[in-house]
């Protein structure tokens, strides 16, 4: 069956919703009421301390963007769009009316990034979560402060706040081993292709090129310029590279020659830089930070064709990004990836990063920094550590062992002689292997839903900004599940809201 619909409607016709207010069941508004933004404020504000100049966008706007780009995975200029079309956006971000006009522009999400930087982030995670924490505290002193007060007139423990905003608990007693910590470390792929010797020598000598036409234009018009023979070394590139399977001893000798080249290429540069009035200011900014990155690759690329392997300390594999480091994972699909690798801890659900480094870097290390951290905030070290076999090197095992602390794993030695016992440990390595699964469904929810399966911010600084932003949206995700569970669990009881938790 069909029925023919009315005739095109025009925007005069159209009916607006809520009567003028936005609905208070909104994901957004909901996630509005998770933020603190006034204890954000103060921070904030030191970053200007000039009262001159133009009036910075509010912490709450500038924060807010950032949110919405990260849970949406929305370019620059979507955001922008996005905000002016829809007004939860619009409330999110801290504008008390709907407004047709866009509250700022693309290149402000730019200078945003820069302002909230991947330590700035993280205090911040941190304080969400001890608000959410405390708001749960003081709803459950409300149902037991009765029994508390009958049983224990005189409490034995209070909390501190630090500096940094995390809470910390002080004791009058020892405290006993509580929690679980979950840990474990992936790689933050970046959006490169992939690097090969021969390939990133041919871009070197290609940028190379394009410096010295910029000289010779610029200062250099009435001499000769000099001879780059570019047509030659692109089409010795091309023989190579047009092959699906070339010989070994055939990419030796296309390394030798392009290494040549831009060896030759830069020689005429220094020349030119020389001769050139003004020198080095007759470059753009990107080229002088491509000049100085080229000048590492050469030097890195013959030390290994020299030596015959291809291992060298700091190892460059893109001329826009030199901080991207090969990251060797193991993996099927992927043995090496290209990006940061970044260590995290989950406690309660909550992500935390323990450490971001562009460099590999074995992960068992940050296992006692991570447990200290926990003390510190928690005021007693963690029950369990559910790690990878990785992480029981001795100097974990030795820290584990003295603060009665157990890792996750088998026992070193020789197995139990009791059936029983043997069974009991192997029953617990699969309760504990089932637990760590958490840390994995966290890296797949960030890898397939809030873009950290490839990071397209080219600066460092812009792009460990992103990684810490969508660790910092998982949680208010998190955070915003539970509020909901907890609705449920006040309206319908626990069946209900375990089967939405």
């Amino acid at each position: 069956m069909y029925r023919k619909p009315n005739p095109q409607l025009t925007i005069d016709d159209f009916i607006l919703p809520f009567s003028g207010k936005l609905s208070a069941e909104n994901r957004w508004v909901k996630l509005a009421k998770l933020i603190p933004w006034n204890e954000f404020e103060k921070d904030y504000a030191f970053m200007f301390p000039s009262d001159r100049g133009n009036v910075a966008k509010p912490v709450r706007m500038a924060l807010g963007s950032l949110i919405i780009q990260a849970r949406c995975g929305y370019t620059d200029r979507e955001v922008v769009q996005q905000l002016t079309e829809n007004p939860y956006l619009q409330y999110f971000i801290g504008l008390k009316e709907y407004q047709l006009k866009p509250p700022f522009t693309p290149v402000a999400l730019v200078k945003f990034r820069k302002r909230f930087k991947k330590g700035r982030l993280e205090k911040i995670n941190e304080r969400i979560v001890l608000a959410m924490v405390r708001e749960q505290e003081a709803k459950n002193n409300e149902t037991k402060e009765d029994d508390n007060n009958h049983n224990d007139p005189q409490s034995s423990s209070k909390r501190e706040d630090t500096e940094n905003g995390a809470e910390k608990v002080v004791s009058a007693e020892p405290q006993t081993n509580q929690g679980i910590l979950i840990l474990d470390a992936t790689c933050i792929p970046t959006d490169i292709k992939y690097p090969t010797d021969l390939g990133l020598l041919n871009e070197a000598r290609e940028k190379l090129e394009e410096i010295i036409d910029t000289l010779h234009s610029v200062g250099g018009k009435e001499g000769k310029k000099p001879r780059t023979y570019r047509q030659k070394a692109r089409r010795a590139y091309l023989s190579i590279s047009k092959q699906r399977s070339p010989r070994k001893v055939q990419l030796r000798r296309g390394i030798k020659h392009q290494l040549q080249y831009c060896k030759r290429n830069l020689r005429h540069v220094d020349q030119m830089l020389i001769e050139v009035p003004s020198g080095m200011a007759v470059l753009s900014r990107r080229q002088v930070l491509l000049l100085k990155t080229i000048r590492t690759v050469i030097t890195q690329q013959e030390t290994m064709y020299k030596a015959k392997n291809h291992r060298v300390a700091d190892r460059i594999v893109n001329l826009y990004q030199p901080h991207v480091r090969p990251i060797v994972r193991g993996k099927v699909s992927a043995a090496v990836e290209f990006g940061a690798k970044v260590a995290i801890s989950i406690e309660n659900g909550i992500c935390r990063i323990e450490k971001l480094s562009w460099d590999a870097y074995n992960e068992a290390g940050t296992l006692i920094e991570s447990m200290k951290r926990y003390k510190h905030r928690n005021g007693y070290y963690p029950e369990a550590v559910l790690a990878d076999r990785i992480y029981r090197n001795r100097d974990n095992l030795a820290f584990c062992k003295k603060n009665n602390i157990r890792l996750s794993g088998p026992k070193l030695g020789r197995p139990s002689a009791n059936a029983q016992m043997q069974k009991a440990e192997k029953a617990l390595e699969r309760l504990d292997a089932r637990m760590r699964n958490a840390v994995e469904g966290k890296f797949g929810e960030g890898k397939r839903k809030y873009g950290l399966d490839r990071i397209y911010a080219k600066l460092k600084g812009a792009a460990e900004s992103m990684i810490a932003m969508q660790f910092l949206v998982m949680n208010l995700e998190r955070l915003l599940r539970v509020l909901s569970v907890q609705i449920l669990w006040r309206l319908f009881g626990r069946s209900i809201a375990l089967i939405f938790a």
